[in-house]
């Protein structure tokens, strides 16, 4: 109990002094006095002080801050964007020697001595070693890890309750079940049999297509704390020499990775989410290899459908459709306020619309802003989802700076069925009318023929006294409208490929001749 209590108590000293800022950012005088007005440069070189800290807090605390870099429910923009540059890298000897879990693991079935290091990261290692003629890859959990994570965990849940306080009531919902999200992420990146297993899905799913490799695993010499798998080496997409001698070029991979993504997330329900350059290469024939799964999410098809209609919502500006996902998701409570929300996602719409340049981003930016008026929160699935984007989307930009991200993205769920054509969504739009008015329609012929009956009986009395002497109007002016109205339907039908506007400008050339034929003898 007294290294948890020690731990505790050296967490809050290294955050006191943000702690103090963020008071002071409110109140001058942390009790009273007015607000302070802090540059955008003042919170990030702050941010960049909170991440160091984090890095020397060490593996738990890195991975909290990789997560809250997806979580604008929690934290602004900028400190999201520094926290997204969070590393992995410690030095391997920290915690023990990673060789000797090999040793405990494998038995005699490998030795732990000829293992060469060929990667690092906050929860484990890579080697490369000889398995039966074959040259596989080992990624093997840090000694002692677990039990320290564990214990970084009851202090961050311990550390909830005084976050609470300084909270803003719109950030609490999100604040209350940041432990929870924070341990269901990191414990399933230090489940390496999951990892396994996710790595096979995916595998499976993707085998049809030999654009994509994702390395075999092997299920003898895995376990909980090492992975072993086929050890395939590429190029790093981002290399400048990454596609020299290559068939494929910088754009046609940007939209490999992104549709391969949508369709892991969208798709299959089983998705990789750390997209970051480091594990995207591209193999010597040109194929996307896929590393490190450690950070993935299993989906449901409800998620994926929610999510699908979140974006055919944004598509459409259907304000109350954006509200029913987003409820959907869990991403605001069941009763909000929809009037209030609804006036927020058009504003949203609104400024997205006056934008030159609409990224994902943005998106995500402009939307979680105006959210924040509400209490929301974004949960584990949906963050990793969003994680993939944003990411997804950096990587694809630095392949090709001009690559339209949004463009691939409407185009593969026309694709895949998930967003109909402008034509289908224009007859979804007008049979939906159709179907909201057909009960007055079959109302209609009983209300006819009721009135009818009366008026025949005598029961019913016309008036069509004018309250103001206008005089005698054109009986013949019904021709004109005709006239005009085809000839409106003829100029629209010209951008036709067939030649359909040539009757119906014929026909308004007929009216027009009635017309004034009629109104010449009238006169």
């Amino acid at each position: 109990m007294s290294g948890l209590i020690r731990r505790y108590l050296v967490v809050c000293l290294r955050f006191l002094p943000f702690s103090l800022a963020f008071l002071r950012d409110r109140r001058r005088y942390v009790l009273f006095g007015p607000r302070r007005n802090i540059s955008d440069g003042e919170h990030r070189r702050r941010a960049e002080r909170i991440r160091d800290t984090m890095l020397e807090l060490g593996p738990t605390f890195i991975k909290i801050g990789q997560v809250l870099s997806t979580r604008p429910d929690i934290v602004p923009p900028i400190y999201a964007e520094v926290f997204q540059t969070l590393q992995d890298e410690i030095p391997e000897d920290a915690g023990g020697d990673p060789k000797q879990i090999v040793a405990n693991e494998l038995g005699t079935e490998l030795d732990p001595s000829a293992l060469d290091p060929i990667a690092g990261g906050s929860l484990a290692y890579v080697y490369t070693a000889r398995y039966r003629e074959e040259r596989i890859a080992l990624k093997v959990r840090r000694p002692g890890l677990k039990p320290l994570i564990e214990r970084d965990l009851r202090v961050v849940r311990g550390l909830i309750p005084l976050v609470g306080l300084f909270a803003t009531e719109r950030q609490q919902y999100s604040v209350r079940n940041a432990a929870d999200d924070f341990e269901e992420i990191i414990s399933n990146e230090l489940d390496f049999d999951r990892e396994r297993r996710i790595m096979d899905e995916i595998g499976a799913n993707l085998a049809a297509d030999d654009r994509v490799v994702i390395p075999d695993t092997y299920e003898r010499l895995s376990s909980e704390r090492v992975l072993a798998m086929e050890y395939l080496t590429g190029r790093k997409v981002t290399d400048e020499d990454a596609f020299d001698d290559l068939d494929v070029t910088p754009h046609e991979m940007a939209t490999r990775i992104l549709k391969v993504y949508l369709r892991m997330g969208l798709v299959d329900g089983v998705f990789h989410a750390d997209p970051h350059p480091g594990n995207l290469a591209v193999t010597d024939d040109g194929r996307l290899l896929l590393f490190d799964f450690g950070m993935s999410e299993c989906i449901t098809a409800t998620v994926q459908e929610n999510i699908a209609g979140l974006y055919r919502a944004l598509v459409r500006r259907d304000v109350d459709g954006m509200t029913d996902a987003l409820i959907a998701l869990d991403v605001l409570e069941p009763h909000v306020n929809r009037a209030k929300v609804g006036r927020v996602l058009e504003l949203v719409i609104e400024n997205l619309e006056g934008r030159a340049e609409i990224t994902w981003r943005t998106i995500i930016t402009e939307l979680t802003t105006r959210l924040r008026a509400f209490p929301f929160r974004i949960p584990p699935d949906v963050m990793l989802l969003i994680r993939v984007g944003t990411v997804g989307e950096g990587v694809c930009r630095q392949l090709d700076p001009d690559f339209d991200f949004l463009a691939v993205v409407r185009s593969f769920l026309i694709e895949y069925g998930f967003l109909e054509s402008e034509l289908d969504a224009i007859l979804e739009a007008t049979w939906a009318d159709v179907r909201q008015s057909f009960p007055a329609l079959v109302r209609l012929p009983t209300r006819v023929d009721r009135t009818l009956s009366r008026l025949e009986r005598g029961e019913l009395t016309l008036r069509a006294d004018p309250t103001v002497e206008t005089g005698v109007g054109d009986r013949n002016l019904g021709y004109a409208v005709l006239a005009g109205s085809t000839l409106v339907t003829a100029a629209i039908l010209a951008f036709h490929d067939r030649p359909y506007e040539i009757p119906v400008l014929l026909a308004a050339i007929a009216f027009l001749i009635v017309y004034l034929a009629r109104r010449r003898t009238s006169t």
